[in-house]
């Protein structure tokens, strides 16, 4: 196996990530090395390319992906040679008070860890890869609890998506928020997570699924997701959403772009005892006011959801099995596919709001 592989480096905030060629680590202890053969272009990278997430640099970009495991270390229990896994970028330890209290997605030890060095150099210098994976490469290694078996008839492609994307969505809807038939959802911002909530807040028996954007472009995307409605985004969208429910608001409302105007948009959606979801991730100074007497008042529910409240090493698993069983599609959500070369382009089209998910091929 040869001791050299390509990845997509950003050698600092604001610059243009490059393919360069990098020297790969060896496989240690309890670690595997996974080859990628398809990888999701994730907000959370652009957030790391425009300076919003301050990881280290040079960084290898990329963690929503999913490949085939390819070398296996010393005492790895958990993979094989030949499976096809997903990439978990935020692997639980098992053994912190968060794990031991039935919240793995708030591990103490992998929580909040932007980037790390793992042994991948570029002429001779560290490189560190983006949270802890850097799956925008031909391979990654990983300790064994970052992958995550799935059926080998699951395509890759939609594999990728469900280590980040759908299962934020989707967790959202199902864990944090616990969406019920009938109920009533209005979702804001249609990136690959929006269309991921909106796809599942239909799957979960929604009544009415109200798909929110600032341009009329992704009406079709949002349609093909299952959304009942679709609204352009203004000044007036909490009256046009009361207009559709019954002059209520929302039962539910997920913000999905991590902006403070969205989130009090969402705010102003919801019915009163109603439930607020953020699930976008926005800036530090990015302050969300709302009233003190509005808060009392309307009795609404606000909360986040970090990656879907979910525990990965069981809801990665079902996804698939709901996908694969026909009862979640993923058809809509990818609008691209290309070469680790043209992933700038891809930040491009995101920054502009512009299609759902570009996903990365590699054979």
């Amino acid at each position: 196996m040869t001791a050299f592989f390509n990845g997509l480096v950003l050698l600092s905030p604001g610059a243009r990530p490059e393919v360069a060629e990098l020297h790969r680590p060896e496989v240690g202890p309890g670690q595997v090395r996974v080859k990628v053969r398809a990888a999701g272009v994730c907000h959370s990278d652009l957030s790391m390319v425009n300076g919003t997430i301050r990881p280290s640099y040079p960084l290898v970009l990329g963690h929503e992906a999913a490949g085939e495991v390819v070398e296996v270390g010393d005492h790895v229990t958990r993979a094989a040679v030949g499976d096809h896994v997903v990439l978990n970028w935020q692997p639980a330890c098992r053994n912190c008070w968060f794990c031991d209290n039935g919240e793995p997605w708030l591990c103490s030890t992998s929580s909040g860890v932007a980037s790390l060095e793992n042994g991948v150099t570029l002429d001779g210098a560290p490189v560190h890869v983006a949270l802890g994976l850097g799956a925008f490469a031909d391979q990654v290694v990983a300790p064994e609890n970052a992958v995550i078996k799935v059926p080998s008839a699951l395509e890759f492609e939609v594999a990728a998506l469900l280590s980040c994307g759908v299962l934020t969505g989707a967790g959202a809807v199902r864990n944090t928020a616990q969406v019920q038939t009938g109920e009533s959802v209005v979702v804001i911002g249609l990136g690959g997570v929006g269309l991921s909530v909106v796809a599942a807040a239909r799957a979960a028996g929604a009544s009415d699924v109200i798909a929110v954007d600032v341009t009329e472009a992704k009406k079709g995307l949002a349609e093909a997701a299952g959304a009942t409605d679709f609204v352009v985004s203004s000044d007036a969208l909490s009256k046009e959403i009361r207009g559709r429910t019954s002059g209520r608001g929302a039962d539910h409302a997920f913000e999905c772009v991590g902006r403070a105007t969205t989130i009090r948009a969402a705010w102003r959606a919801t019915r009163r005892g109603g439930r607020v979801t953020v699930v976008g991730m926005g800036s530090n100074d990015d302050q969300v006011s709302l009233s003190a007497l509005d808060i009392f008042s309307s009795a609404r529910i606000l909360r986040s959801s970090v990656y879907g409240s979910a525990d990965f090493d069981v809801e990665i698993p079902a996804l698939a099995d709901d996908v694969l069983a026909g009862r979640l599609s993923l058809d809509h959500l990818i609008t691209d596919r290309i070469t680790l070369a043209e992933v700038p382009d891809a930040f491009d089209r995101m920054a502009r709001g512009e299609g759902a998910r570009s996903v990365v091929t590699l054979v």
